[in-house]
Parts: C-alpha cells; structure tokens; sequence
C-alpha cells in the first residue's frame, strides 16, 4: 500500500483546506493518507521515516519559511521518499526548495498534477525537454535581481474538484474561532468558492501563478464541503476565496444555499473595493444570508501608492464602500499594508486619523497597523522605478527581497509598533489603537487629536465604535 504523507506548517488558524482537499485526491487513487498539522501538533521524526510521499502546503508565505527546517528533516531521515510541495508560495521559491530535497513544485490548480506525479502518471517532460512551471518562475527570476517572475504561457487547468477530505485532522475545535458582540465564540470551518483573482494588484502573491485567471470551484462540491464542517461542529465558515466577488452569481448561488440548509451558520468572505461598489446592490443580500463581515485589503488611503499598487481602487472609493456596507449591516474588516517606502510619519498619522474618523477602530485587527509591505519572488511590484529605487538583494533568509525606507524614523516607527502590537494581539482593540496613534504622532511631531484639551475623548467616542465586531480570533494575515 502506497503511503502520503501531507504536511501544513501554517494556515492562519484554519484546519488546513490544503491538506484536505489533496488528500481527497490521494485517497482516490488507493493512497493511504496521514494529515499533520505542524501548528497544532507535535513533529514527532518517526512519522517522517515511513511515508512514500511527504508533501508540504505551502499557501503563504509564513508557511513557506516555517515548512524548511521540516522540509530538511525529512530529507534526512527518509531518503528514499519523493517530496514535493504545493500551493501559492511553491513555484515562488522553487531553487529554494529544491535546494532544501524537495523534488516538485506544484502551484495553482495543484490537486491533479500532484496526484498525476504522486502515480507515475505526469505528463511533464525530463528537465530539459519542457520546463514546468516551477522552472519556468525560477529561470525568469533568475534573469534578472528585480524582474517580474510569471509562471508559464499555457492556461491553469480546470479541473472537477473533489469533496474534500478531513479524515486525520485536528477537530474544528483547535483551530480560531469567530468571537461575536455578545460573547459567543463560534467554531469556524474554511472553503473555497473559487481560486485565483481577475486582478493583477501589483503587492499580490496570488498574481505570478493565476496571472489573471481565476477558476471556479464546483457549487456541490463546495456545499457538500460545507455541509461536512457544518456536520463536525462549525457555525461559522471562512471563504477564503481571494475575491469572492470574482463570480458574484456563483459565490450568491452558494451563500444563498448555504443559508437555506444552515440557516444559523453564519460566514466570512473577502471582497475588493472596486467589486463591492460594482456590486453594490449583492451587499445588502450578504447581510441577508448571514455573512458577519467582509474582509477588504484597502492597504493605504493615499491615492498614489493605491496607483502604484494597482488596487483599482481610490480613497473615496474605500469612504463610499464603508458606507455602503454599514448602511447595509454588514461589518467591513479593512486590512493595510500600513508601512511601505513612500509611507511618510505624516501619512501614517493620516492613516490613524481616518480609521478613528470612520469609527473602524474595532473593524481592524491591531497587527494591521504594523504590517510592512513584502516584495517575495513574482511581485509585479519589482517593474516599477519606484520600488526599484528601494529594492535590495533577494533574502534567502526571509524568503524577500530587502527594502529600507529612505526616512530610517519610519523603519524604527514600523519596529515599534510591530514590538507593540505583536505581544498585545488580542487585547481590546481601542486602547492598544490610541496607544499606536499616540506613539506616532509624537514621532511625527504632531498633536493627536484625540489628546487636545476638550476633545473629550474617551467619552464622546460613538456608541459604535466602544462596541465590539464579529472577528476571528487569528490575527495574522500573510
């Protein structure tokens, strides 16, 4: 009997969808399948010895640099074994992960090429002959220290997804939990509607595998999904499509049904701004059907680095989608890139003030104020003039490549915050946000609003604002 082994590092506190869905695939085909969720269990070495196959999810890129040191040990202590990985950040940082024993990379679309290599049954020619797509990312970048990395020319497959597969898993009850206003914690389960993305956002790890494509997951294979975590415990479930509004009528046929069968589980998805203000009539239909918030990567609120990130979308577009959301009842979760190299003291106050102005305090997770932009292999943004200017030398280490803003006051702000946030992740957000706003205005050399004499602060802030928003009790986005 032929033996897998499928490992996730990290997935952001979800029961890893990566994991169960290749191991549907394997098991398909007579594979005996083992799961290990590294970030819920203990490694033991033992399990590495045995497998005919270890295969790592590597989805983002805190995964990809927490999976090398296993990735290394596996290589030790079983020689005989293929090793491959798959998912976002695999093609991305191929020549490392061949450098580490890994064998083939698998990116988007993985389930049926990895299951194709994993029987002997691969269609790709010897090295030399056609270059996969892994070879394809790692021969254009290195070409050149600060090119743009795409995969191949030829279309991602489509594929029939399979249901799939949780057997080995940690219970739902390890993993994050939705926390809502009164109190209640909720088990949460994750899906995906779709992969990939129409956009080419310039700062998006998603773009140098889909290159614009996105691909649907079949509607019964998604509910099915669904209904089996509903079946184990969840009452909440995350999309976590890239865009859930790349489709609007296949993701409202599935939320729809979704809220027909269970009509107590609520949900969680991720939208653009450019999408929700296109589709804006479907937002009031998301509060209907039971959706708790919607995630939306709004990254900055300067109009020229929105430009330079390509967002298709501008400051008033993000003022108008807040306002279409409340009005409808749906909690907006903005996330940021908050440092960059064009970041000024002045605009990160800037920021601040606007996310208290628009009473988004308790909407925005504290590890979004620290967040500093990344640049891994592929990002469009190493085109551009204005981030070439910056760029340094690609980091093995961190798996990027190195910037240092031009204003070291703005590095050590980002340093500072980062120490202040990440060991305060989940305490009450609205003391933990002034105090960010307090540090970076003194650093700026301006006067926090909220502290000037008679701006009675603490006691004028709006009812909303003091409330709490649904949220999930992970905070780590990347």
């Amino acid at each position: 009997m032929r033996s897998a082994l499928l490992i996730s590092t990290y997935e952001m506190g979800r029961q890893p969808f990566g994991l169960a869905s290749a191991a549907a695939w394997l098991r398909a085909d007579g594979w005996t399948v083992d799961c290990l969720d590294a970030a819920k269990e203990k490694l033991r070495v033992e399990r590495l010895h045995g497998p005919d196959l270890i295969a790592f999810h590597l989805p983002m890129h805190t995964a990809t640099r927490l999976a090398g040191p296993v990735i290394v040990a596996a290589r030790r202590v079983n020689r005989s074994a293929r090793i491959c990985a798959f998912g976002l950040y695999a093609p991305l940082n191929a020549d490392w992960l061949r450098s580490l024993g890994v064998d083939e990379v698998f990116g988007g679309e993985f389930e049926e090429d990895l299951a194709a290599w994993a029987n002997g049954t691969s269609q790709k020619k010897p090295p030399g002959a056609q270059r996969s797509q892994s070879q394809e990312l790692s021969a254009a970048s290195a070409a050149s220290a600060v090119s743009p990395v795409f995969s191949g020319d030829r279309p991602l497959p489509r594929i029939h997804f399979l249901v799939p597969d949780r057997t080995g898993l940690p219970p739902l009850s390890k993993y994050a939990t939705l926390q809502m206003p009164d109190g209640e914690r909720r088990l949460v389960g994750y899906t995906e509607a779709s992969r990939g993305c129409r956009h080419l956002c310039r700062h998006c790890p998603v773009v140098p595998i889909y290159k614009g494509q996105f691909r649907v997951v079949q509607s019964d294979v998604v509910l099915a999904d669904v209904a089996a975590q509903v079946a184990a415990g969840a009452q909440h479930i995350t999309f976590g499509d890239p865009d859930f509004f790349n489709g609007p009528t296949h993701a409202m046929r599935i939320v729809s049904a979704l809220h027909a069968a269970h009509p107590g589980v609520s949900y969680d998805v991720t939208i653009k701004v450019e999408h929700l203000l296109k589709q804006r009539e479907l937002i009031p239909q998301l509060a209907a059907t039971g959706c708790a918030f919607v995630t939306s990567a709004i990254e900055s609120v300067d109009d020229q680095v929105l430009a330079l990130f390509d967002k298709g979308h501008t400051r008033a577009d993000f003022l108008e989608a807040v306002t279409l959301c409340r009005d409808a009842g749906v909690t907006l979760a903005p996330t940021f890139v908050a440092f960059h190299p064009w970041l000024t003291l002045a605009a990160y106050c800037d920021l601040l003030d606007t996310i208290e102005a628009l009473d988004l305090v308790d909407h925005v997770s504290p590890i979004q104020l620290a967040i500093r932009l990344l640049v891994p292999q592929g990002s469009l943004l190493l085109e551009r003039d204005e981030m070439r200017a910056h760029i340094g030398a690609f980091d093995p280490d961190t798996l990027t490549y190195r910037w240092a803003h031009p204003d070291p006051r703005v590095d050590e702000l980002q340093r500072d915050v980062m120490a202040l946030v990440g060991t305060r992740l989940t305490s009450d957000r609205p003391p933990l946000f002034d105090e960010v706003r307090r540090i970076a205005h003194e650093r700026a050399g301006l006067t926090d609003p909220s502290r000037q004499p008679g701006s009675g602060h603490a006691d004028t802030r709006p009812a909303r604002a003091r409330a709490t928003v649904p949220y999930l009790n992970e905070p780590w986005y990347c």
